[in-house]
Parts: C-alpha cells; sequence; structure tokens
C-alpha cells in the first residue's frame, strides 16, 4: 500500500474495530434486554450496540477530528476532511441479544464518498477480514491465523450454488422475501440464512458462500462487506446496471452474479 491516508485509515479501522468487538464480546451482560426498537417490535437495539458506537466514534474523532460519521444507532456529522466513517456497531444484533454467534463490527472509510477502506471483525469467529480499494482482501485470525489473502470461489452453476440471504423486520416485506425464497429454493443448491450481512459479504469474499443477496440494507450493513467482497474477485450490484443499495444487495462469484441477479429482478425481489 502506497497511500499513507489508506494505511493509516485501515490502521484505525482495525484498531476500532478490535476494540469494540472485545466490548461486546467480554462486556455482554447476562441479563442483556432490549433498549430501544426501530422499524418494527422485532427490529431491535440493546445497551451494547449503543456503547459500542459510542466507543468507535469516541476513538476515531480523538485521532481524526475532522472526520464525519454515519452510524446506524445516530452517529452523523459532515466532517471536514473529505472522510466519513461508516459504522455498523453491532451487525446481528437479534443473534447477540440471544447468544448466537453470527455478529460483527463493521466499519469503512470513504475519501471523498468513495469507498477505500472496509473491516469486519467478528469477535466469536475470532476472526477480522479487511480490504483496502485497489489493494486485495485479507483475514487474519481464527481459520486464517497469522494473515491470508482472501479469494472468492469458483463460479458453480446456479443449481450447484450456495446462497445466503436476510429477511427484513417488516411483516409484509417478510412474506414478499419468504415467496421469493420458495421460488429460488428448488434452482439453487440450498439457502443459508446468518443474520449479519457484513459476515454473508465476507463469506462470499472467503468462498463459503458463492453468492448473497439481500432488501433493504442500510449503507452501514453494507459498506465494508461490500469492498471486502469486491477486492476478493466478487462482483456485487443491486438490480442490473445499478450500485448495490437499499433496494437490492446481490455479491457473488463471477459466473453466479449475473444468473442470481437476473433471476432476482425476475422475481421482483427488490424494492424501490
Amino acid at each position: 500500500m502506497t497511500d499513507p491516508l489508506l494505511s493509516e485509515l485501515l490502521d484505525l479501522a482495525l484498531d476500532a474495530a478490535h476494540r469494540a468487538g472485545v466490548l461486546l464480546r467480554d462486556g455482554r451482560p447476562a441479563d442483556l434486554g432490549v433498549a430501544a426498537t426501530k422499524s418494527s417490535p422485532v427490529d431491535v437495539v440493546t445497551e451494547m450496540d449503543i456503547a459500542a458506537e459510542k466507543l468507535i466514534t469516541g476513538f476515531l474523532s480523538e485521532r481524526r477530528p475532522g472526520d464525519g460519521f454515519l452510524g446506524e444507532e445516530g452517529a452523523s456529522s459532515e466532517g471536514s476532511s473529505g472522510v466519513r466513517w461508516v459504522i455498523d456497531p453491532l451487525d446481528g444484533t437479534v443473534n447477540y441479544l440471544y447468544g448466537l454467534p453470527t455478529w460483527a463490527v463493521s466499519i469503512a472509510a470513504e475519501r471523498d464518498s468513495e469507498r477505500v477502506v472496509g473491516v469486519v471483525e467478528a469477535p466469536m469467529r475470532r476472526e477480522t477480514y479487511h480490504a483496502v480499494l485497489g489493494g486485495g482482501a485479507y483475514a487474519k485470525g481464527g481459520a486464517y491465523g497469522d494473515g491470508a489473502a482472501l479469494r472468492c470461489r469458483p463460479a458453480p452453476p446456479l443449481d450447484q450454488a450456495l446462497v445466503s440471504t436476510g429477511f427484513n423486520y417488516v411483516a409484509d416485506v417478510r412474506a414478499h422475501q419468504a415467496d421469493v425464497v420458495r421460488v429460488l429454493i428448488p434452482r439453487l443448491r440450498d439457502i443459508r440464512r446468518g443474520g449479519s450481512a457484513a459476515i454473508d459479504l465476507c463469506d462470499v469474499a472467503a468462498g463459503r458462500l458463492d453468492g448473497y443477496y439481500e432488501r433493504g440494507l442500510h449503507p452501514w450493513d453494507l459498506a465494508a462487506g461490500d469492498l471486502i467482497a469486491r477486492e476478493a474477485g466478487a462482483l456485487t450490484g443491486g438490480r442490473p446496471g445499478a450500485a448495490a443499495d437499499g433496494g437490492l444487495t446481490v455479491a457473488a462469484s463471477p459466473g453466479v452474479f449475473e444468473p442470481l441477479q437476473s433471476l432476482l429482478e425476475e422475481l421482483g425481489a427488490w424494492h424501490d
């Protein structure tokens, strides 16, 4: 990496994500409960989501006071440096609430509105995934030891592809998503539902999934994971010709991406 700013941003994101991951893993109260709800009664926030975001924004603000923020739990500021941090302090909150291991800390950095750094910390896996624009994707810890480059899987035919998805918290949207899954299942090897968009995107990058799609994501859900998947050789997007966004996010190995995206378009798996 030759750009000193990108090197600085990556180091800070890795440090902040690790600190938040330790807080969430080791500081989880035995009587953890719901602090608030968002889009519906099942879309929850815990006190730990809020604490982790405060830790991350405080850490980054001390070191780069001119930077802006966009965070799931309310952090929002324009900044003056041209750098903005996009933060999901706890992706997979419901998993975390129930004591399931699939949750992560996701931190991305944008420079002049372009995503340039992504870090996803998965504490219960003891794995960290990271990427810098144009520099490839890597993971360390867990199955990756001191570190290894990530590469998406060679593309199988769509009917042999393992694909993950997620479900919205609004009842009528979930019902429509279930209809889409019902049609998809016979056309794929199988479908998984992990509960963390950030981890699903990293699993595409790592070759643990052939593809992933989801409707209704927010910028903080996909910012880091989308960059990591792309830098590992995966293709990402939304509806045909569009970037991944809240209407639809698709990530897959080349060869799986186009037929999966086309099928999702045919099934209306998106929203405007």
